[in-house]
């Protein structure tokens, strides 16, 4: 498979591309052409361009979870290719909050993408296979110390009335490499370790490498952290424990966690920025 990173928060110097605080990447699998997110806004699009990437061409598309920053891009994704599907988590529609800057603003997806194009939208639930080799995998291990760390994410149930997320609405897009299971979590909300585990119990493969982000990074904190600064070493430590051998990141993970998982992954980790191809 050969992954090419159309928008991330970070762009090479003089490269022309438009970063963004979001995710999508583009991924083509054996005889797919896969679209995993699409950012918040059309500088994926500009980017495929750039990079000659035809949208037209995608035949399968993938929602990682109901936050803005991965889906408003499919406002121009479906205009741009009116066929293909995307396939979300049933409860990616739902009325998402953070409150990272204080009261509650809605990072949900807008409504006029998920509501104004249900028939798009192919969601279910529980593991799902739609092509050989490729998999979708909610979040099944929850709880321990590799949990999500996500306080200031909510999900609302009514007027003022908040509860914290659990990400229902978020799963993995899991692709057979040629050494083990490769898996894309754009942000790992549920905790990457959790995550991984859960994987390979569901479908009793190894996984040797994560794509995505790693949600690590606050803006509320001196150390550019939501965790602990021992947290990254131990994550990556447990990476490594399951048979993990490669992490490619960015996005939510952040500078810092980026610095502390390298001390311990060294050359395995590698920072993901607009433009970034690599194969596996």
């Amino acid at each position: 498979m050969k992954v090419t990173v159309l928008v991330e928060n970070t762009a090479p110097q003089d490269s022309g591309l438009t970063p963004e605080h979001g995710l999508s990447l583009y991924i083509q699998y054996r005889e797919h052409n896969i679209l995993l997110d699409a950012g918040c806004s059309q500088a994926f699009a500009h980017n495929a361009q750039a990079l000659g990437v035809d949208l037209k061409q995608v035949d399968l598309a993938v929602l990682s979870h109901g936050h803005f920053d991965h889906a408003d891009g499919l406002r121009y994704f479906l205009e741009e290719n009116p066929t293909c599907k995307v396939y979300a988590r049933p409860q990616a529609g739902g009325p998402y909050f953070s409150t990272s800057t204080g009261s509650p603003r809605f990072i949900g997806i807008h409504r006029d993408i998920w509501e104004g194009h249900p028939d798009r939208f192919d969601c279910g639930e529980g593991v799902r296979q739609p092509v050989p080799g490729m998999w979708l995998v909610p979040e099944t291990v929850h709880g321990g110390p590799f949990a999500s760390r996500e306080t200031n994410l909510l999900r609302k149930l009514g007027p003022d009335q908040f509860v914290q997320d659990d990400f229902i609405h978020e799963h993995s897009l899991v692709l057979e490499g040629e050494d083990g299971l490769v898996v894309f979590n754009s942000c790992s909300h549920g905790g990457i370790v959790n995550i991984v585990q859960g994987v390979q119990e569901a479908l009793n493969r190894q996984v040797t490498t994560v794509v995505g982000g790693l949600h690590m990074f606050s803006t509320s904190t001196l150390s550019g952290l939501n965790c602990p600064p021992e947290y990254p070493g131990q994550v990556a430590r447990a990476l490594k424990e399951q048979g993990v051998r490669r992490v490619y990141t960015g996005h939510c993970t952040g500078e810092t966690a980026l610095a502390l998982l390298r001390e311990e992954l060294g050359d395995a980790l590698v920072p993901l920025t607009c433009g970034l191809t690599f194969s596996l």
